[in-house]
């Protein structure tokens, strides 16, 4: 069969089309290490879906210090670094500490800040707002609640990670008013928290520990995960909780009772998110300055 010039170049650039769009859709499943980039420490990733970027949350120094040198980095879902220092505690107009676990209600974002909840406008990245939580210590996790509040929890730690017998669960409102949820030195170090439908999920540092919290406040404990030292907590797109554990280095999903491991040899995965245009887990390694992008 003989070919004409015009048909053979039209066939080369559907076929290079083709490949491109075959291409980009291989890289939303492609598995994406982010390092080098210059992160600090960095504890928190959420996803900003109205701009489709990734928001970082860097320490900076020590997790305990009201130093404000703390710094929110903005990523592209390529993992390329936007704004290293988009929000910089080392400004003169904004206060950030040591910031941890991030949430988004509207156009605005909400940062545990050791014992502050620090609020900033979307999209622009100026601070509205710092909120004190009196008797905490070390606010750690952070999900956003039905209205303008969120919940948080105090893990309850000091200087050296030792207990400072603060450990609480706290519904914060954006303007200002702070209700204890729970309250107990025993509680076992709460960290990553989401609120589902009434419901509050908890996990915990200090042991392999889930609960369940209704809006009566009566607990269920769940099954026992793998590891314990949990950290990060996140409701997946089909339902199920994936949760991030220092001590079995791993991601565990837990779905039907059971538990499921799908991410493991991470050091230090803290608190996480999903990228719920791609279905993608965004997951900080505190302890080696990376973000792991994982396709779920």
């Amino acid at each position: 069969m003989k070919f004409t010039q015009s048909f053979t170049k039209s066939l080369f650039v559907l076929l290079a089309a083709s490949w491109s769009l075959g291409a980009i859709a291989n890289q939303d499943n492609a598995q994406i290490m982010v390092s080098d980039v210059g992160f600090s420490t960095p504890e928190s990733v959420e996803y900003y879906a109205d701009k489709d970027v990734y928001l970082v949350s860097n320490i900076n120094g020590s997790p305990f210090e009201a130093d404000d040198n703390g710094f929110i980095s903005k990523l592209s879902p390529e993992g390329e670094v936007i704004d290293l220092k988009w929000i910089d505690g080392a400004s003169d107009k904004v206060q950030l500490h040591a910031p941890k676990g991030m949430t988004i209600i509207g156009n605005k974002l909400f940062v545990a800040d050791i014992t502050q909840i620090q609020v900033f406008e979307l999209p622009s990245g100026k601070q509205l707002s710092t909120i004190d939580v009196k008797g905490s210590s070390f606010l750690n996790g952070i999900d956003a609640g039905d209205g303008n509040h969120v919940y948080v929890t105090d893990t309850g730690m000091k200087p050296g990670f030792e207990s400072s017998g603060t450990d609480a669960i706290f519904k914060v409102s954006e303007n200002g008013q702070v209700e204890t949820i729970l309250k107990d030195p025993k509680m076992g170090q709460p960290n990553g928290i989401i609120y589902e439908n009434g419901d509050l999920y908890v996990v915990f540092f200090s042991s392999a520990r889930i609960i369940k919290i209704d809006n009566k406040g009566d607990i269920t404990e769940m099954p026992q995960p793998f590891g314990a030292r949990l950290d990060g907590l996140v409701k997946l797109p089909d339902g199920s909780i994936a949760m991030s554990s220092w001590e079995s280095s791993s991601i565990e999903v837990f779905k039907d009772g059971g538990y499921d491991t799908i991410a493991e040899f991470l050091n230090s995965p803290a608190d996480m998110d999903v990228d719920t245009k791609r279905n993608r887990l965004l997951i900080p390694l505190f302890n080696e300055d990376k973000v792991l992008i994982l396709p779920l």
